[in-house]
């Protein structure tokens, strides 16, 4: 399984375990043997990852917080697929939202294609628990990206607990350097390609972090499979991202019982129903921990 951690480096920069912090600051690996952008090798597949967020990119100091108490991680999670799947698993997501939700949508008098479910309200303690069909056609759900030779995909990292050093700006920008490094280092060993849509939250905050990636494709040769920078696309038109969105809510809710499992006790379901589930069928995903050994140098 290959499976790279995050780990928090010196002086706060979260950065690959194996690279320097203090050395090179959100360096994540070293450069190609060539300058430029190539694709080098022939293309076995395309693929397309549809990713949105999960917790919550701002400060976090406990639930009990008066301010800071949305989420102790952030990160980009969804699924990946290969293009020629892309539109069979959209159809099967639209059918499996209609038949789990009839009645919402029923009620919301939105056409249904139109219609989404966020995934935070989706996977509470409370549905989770008193509706089988939801644990159902999340294995459904699941084993369908697998089918589709597709995988869930996350990066997610536990932010250190000191709101005064918290930056929100470069914890998004170094998960999405993360997440955009994995996945082309994955398509790197298949000799295949990849694109990046991203749910659209607010534009002009992200034109900045999308533009450096667009960089990142030129300077140095490090992403040799990425065709695009990532794009920007409005969830609700989409059933992809909408799935992307599920995604995050399912995994929100693992790396808050992951980093505290006594702060979010009530989510014992986690580990019962999906930790394994979700670990089969996302190899190269994971949640960075914050060790709170002082001797150790990143967290398993």
């Amino acid at each position: 399984m290959l499976d790279v951690s995050l780990a928090l480096g010196p002086g706060d920069i979260y950065t690959l375990g194996r690279t320097s912090g203090a050395m090179h600051r959100l360096h994540f690996r070293g450069p190609r043997e060539s300058a430029g952008f190539r694709a080098s090798g022939t293309s076995n597949a395309v693929y397309v990852a549809y990713l949105d967020e999960f917790g919550h990119v701002g400060p976090f100091v406990s639930r009990s917080h008066a301010i800071h108490n949305t989420s102790p991680v952030f990160g980009l999670g969804g699924i990946v697929l290969p293009v020629e799947h892309v539109r069979p698993f959209a159809s099967f997501f639209y059918h499996l939202k209609c038949s789990l939700l009839s009645f919402e949508i029923e009620r919301a008098g939105v056409p249904a294609h139109r219609w989404e479910k966020k995934g935070a309200s989706l996977y509470t303690t409370r549905n989770v628990l008193r509706y089988a069909q939801l644990r159902r056609a999340t294995a459904r759900l699941l084993n369908r990206i697998k089918k589709e030779q597709g995988m869930v995909f996350y990066v997610g990292v536990e932010k250190a607990r000191s709101p005064e050093e918290h930056d929100s700006k470069r914890l998004y920008r170094t998960v999405l350097e993360e997440a955009i490094n994995r996945l082309d280092e994955y398509c790197d060993h298949c000799s295949s390609l990849f694109l990046t849509v991203l749910d659209e939250q607010d534009r002009r905050s992200r034109e900045e972090l999308i533009a450096s990636a667009s960089g990142d494709m030129f300077r140095d040769s490090r992403l040799v499979r990425m065709i695009e920078p990532p794009m920007q696309a409005e969830s609700h038109l989409f059933q992809t991202l909408q799935c992307a969105d599920w995604i995050c809510g399912l995994v929100g809710r693992v790396g808050c019982h992951l980093v505290a499992p006594c702060e979010y006790a009530e989510l014992s379901w986690v580990p019962k129903y999906f930790a394994q589930r979700l670990a089969h069928v996302a190899p190269i995903s994971g949640i960075c921990r914050v060790s709170r050994d002082p001797d150790a140098k990143e967290a398993d």
